[in-house]
């Protein structure tokens, strides 16, 4: 059963910005994509690095230090030097509130 946890407004996001949060000890990378927000891990299955300081193109970010790329829909790793996908969360806007599910989709 999902849980959603209150983590960051809509004021905090606009479109084609990023936000790091922490949640339970798990870094977390807030994105809003044309409207639409995606919550991934904001670390690089490669390297570690945090993915909210990447590059944004369409639905992908890109690592910042070795230029892995992965997609923020559905967390999978498309370019190397990842192997691995990185976890994402389900999200639900309720008025300007943004929630998350700590629960992992994958």
């Amino acid at each position: 059963m999902p849980s959603f946890v209150k983590v960051a407004s809509l004021e905090q996001l606009s479109p084609g910005s990023s936000l790091q949060l922490f949640l339970d000890g798990k870094e977390i990378a807030l994105f809003n994509i044309e409207g639409t927000i995606y919550a991934v891990d904001d670390r690089c299955s490669h390297a570690e690095a945090p993915l909210s300081d990447g590059v944004v193109e369409g639905c992908e970010v890109e690592c910042p230090l070795h230029g892995a790329r992965f997609d923020l829909r559905s967390g999978e790793n498309l370019t190397p030097p990842a192997l691995e996908p990185i976890s994402t969360y389900g999200v639900k806007i309720e008025g300007n509130e943004i929630y998350i599910d700590t629960d992992f989709k994958q």
